[in-house]
């Protein structure tokens, strides 16, 4: 897996001069990073704090049913700034990018708080995104 050093400090720099804080939405299953995002059972929306560079808040919620263009328009209804996922097709990314929300892929199979901790502190690991539709 490689780290993105570029788009990681774009993202977190552009996030930090508008918003205090950024809000992280991390799709579940069993717990983890979900690797194939249509099919996560609940959300992870992580709030982070600038100034810590740490978690301030999580709250796990069950999404809606999932149908094109419905998650991004619930997440960005929520605040959600950044997604991180493992893998997500052409069309969702388009659709997320349209609601203004950063979509980061490639992520493995960890907790939430670890991505997120890894994503601020610039450590994130992407690789292959796994969705081809």
């Amino acid at each position: 897996m490689a780290f993105n050093a570029e788009l990681s400090d774009k993202h977190i720099e552009t996030h930090s001069k508008e918003h205090p804080s950024m809000r992280i939405a991390i799709p579940l299953f069993e717990g983890k990073l979900s690797q194939h995002f249509g099919h996560c059972e609940t959300f992870a929306i992580i709030d982070t704090d600038h100034e810590s560079s740490g978690i301030a808040n999580r709250e796990d919620l069950t999404p809606p049913p999932h149908e094109p263009g419905v998650l991004p328009q619930w997440l960005s209804g929520m605040g959600v700034n950044v997604i991180i996922a493992g893998g997500m097709g052409q069309r969702a990314q388009q659709l997320f990018a349209q609601n203004q929300i950063d979509v980061i892929v490639g992520a493995g199979a960890e907790s939430p708080e670890n991505l997120v901790a890894a994503y601020l502190n610039k450590t994130l690991q992407t690789g292959t995104n796994l969705c081809d539709h």
